[in-house]
Parts: structure tokens; sequence; C-alpha cells
């Protein structure tokens, strides 16, 4: 059995997972936090993380009704994320470990996301292709094993769950925005808006979403106060297409470039529904499999790391003593 440790952002996470069986996954949210702000603050995401992470790893324990003797190797992510909250779960998990000379494993938070697609009870073999998009992370990775993915094309600027929260903030949305976003656009028309769709026309399978960013700032400028009220959920439907657009039209591509029989979602982005609908018709009209994990595991979690964790070796006492995070 693996205890997973995750405080990649603002979300502190503890799980069990024992043989790719999820025996407890808790999850306490900072959103609240760092609403006022619209976006996370490092700083206030690193007290949080200090005030919570050992109450959330005994959750976690309680939850499994384990104890950590019971508990053969640990995990954490060491990043990519923000440096002082990884700082604080790295810090915990190899206290821990050390604390009964216990393996631990430091894991990609992205591979991570691409492990989820490997929890049961439907877990998904590769090799697959693999749409990460959340709000630090926009990527296609090709997934040949377990061990590891392959990046085909990535994020050139901003993540298109960056992009949703700082349209949402444009919009006059609490964070974190995708949520708002969504809310909205139910209420308005996609066709409103132009917003362009980056890289439409060229080769590759990199995004960008920093023009799209700034199409919403100059349309939300150009109309007066009584119309952008009255507009806002056109602005937000028509801005959530061009993301949208982006992510599905890169895996069309991918999807043209090679041979895959199947494609996974993940991110906190893989939530969002019109892209959850996009991605089954295309898998439909191309009698591909999709896998769509659970809501819960889309959002940043640690149940993902200790998926991630059972396909790679551990490191030995007192190996990770010195252990970093990773930019």
């Amino acid at each position: 059995m693996i205890l997973a440790v995750e405080t990649s952002c603002d979300d502190t996470c503890a799980a069990l997972v024992a043989d790719g069986q999820i025996r407890s996954n808790v999850i306490s949210s900072q959103a609240a936090a760092h609403e006022r702000y619209g976006g996370v603050v490092p700083e206030v995401a690193s007290r949080h993380h200090l005030e919570l992470i050992d109450r959330i790893i005994l959750a976690a324990l309680a939850e499994a009704g384990a104890s950590l003797d019971d508990v053969d190797a640990l995990a954490v992510t060491r990043g990519p994320g923000m440096v002082g909250p990884l700082l604080v779960g790295i810090t915990a998990a190899k206290a821990l470990a050390a604390s009964r000379r216990k393996p631990l494993a430091g894991i990609d938070h992205l591979q991570g996301h691409v492990a989820a697609n490997f929890l049961a009870p439907d877990p998904l073999e590769p090799p697959f292709l693999c749409l990460v998009a959340s709000g630090g992370h926009t990527l296609l990775a090709g997934v040949g094993d377990r061990s590891g993915f392959e990046i085909l094309g990535q994020t050139l600027d901003d993540a298109a769950g960056e992009a949703l929260d700082k349209g949402a903030r444009l919009l006059g949305l609490p964070y974190p925005g995708g949520p708002g976003i969504e809310r909205l656009a139910r209420e308005g028309d996609p066709d409103a808006f132009d917003f362009p769709v980056a890289l439409a026309h060229g080769g590759g399978l990199d995004f960008s979403f920093s023009g799209v960013k700034t199409a919403l700032l100059l349309a939300v400028r150009g109309l007066e106060p009584d119309e952008l009220d009255r507009r806002r959920a056109d602005l937000a439907a028509s801005y959530q297409r061009a993301v949208v657009d982006q992510l599905t039209a890169r895996l069309e591509r991918a999807l043209e470039e090679g041979t895959w029989e199947a494609v996974a979602l993940g991110g906190g982005v893989a939530a969002n529904g019109p892209l959850r609908e996009r991605i089954a018709r295309l898998c439909e009209e191309r009698a591909l499999r999709l896998k769509l994990v659970p809501m819960e595991l889309c959002t940043d979690n640690a149940a993902m790391i200790g998926s991630a964790a059972r396909f790679v070796d551990a490191t030995p006492y007192p190996d990770y003593l010195g252990w970093d995070a990773w930019a």
C-alpha cells in the first residue's frame, strides 16, 4: 500500500492506493482563501498547507482504516508546481518515510495526471493519447507505457486553466474561473463573438492561449457598462468555445499524425462539460476508446500520485533526505 501526498498548488491532498484501488483520497481546497486575489498566492498557499498537512494525512489513513505501519512506501509530488507548497508536502513525506525507514517515490505532477487513468475500476492500458489541461499545464502526451510519457505538444504561454481563470476575472467571476465561465456560458451564444483560435492553420501540436485572453480583454473594454452586463454570458460562451476549440483541434491533429486506439483526458480543465462532449464526439466518430476519469481525479489529488508511484522505483532511506522541489 502506498501513502501519497500532493501539495503542488493550493489543494492539500493525501491518499492511500493499493494495487490500483483507491483506499482513500482526501482533498482540502483553499479556493476560498485565494478568491480575493483572483488566483493562487504561493505564500498564502504554503501557510495553509502547513496548517493542514498533518490533519489531511491522518484523515486519509483513518478513511482507509490503516496506520503508517501498514504502508509499504510513500510518494510525493516533487514538481512541477509552486516551490513553497511543494516543499511543505516533500518535507512531510520525507519525515514520515524516514520515521519508519520506508522508501519514498518522487513523482512528476504531470505523470500523476496521466497515471489517474491507471486506477480501478476502469484502468486504461497504454498505448494511448492523453490531453492534460489544467491551471498550470496544457500538453498532449503520448503514453507508451505506465512509467512515463512523451510530450507531443505543450503550451507556449498560458495554460488552458490559467486562461479560463484570467478570463473569468475579466468578466467579474470568482476564482477558480473555469466552473464560473461554464455556468455563465450556458446562458450565452458561443457565436456572438469571434475570438481567435491560435495556431489553427499551422503545423505542430503546441498550444497558445495568450491571444484569446487579449481578445477578451479588448472586447470587454470596447463595451459600455450596460452592454457589458447584458452580453456577459455571450462573452463567456464565446471565450469558452475558443478555448475548447483549440484543445479539440490539437487533439484531432495528433490523432491524424499518429496511430492511437484510445484517448484520455486529465487535469482540472478536463472537468469542463463542453470539452468532454466535444472529445466524446470526436472519439465516437473515429471509433476510439475514450477514458474520462471521475471528476474528483481531474483536479489535483494524491490518488493519482499514488497511482504513478506504482510504476517507478522508490528511493530507499536515507537517500531522499536531501530532496528539494523540482522547478
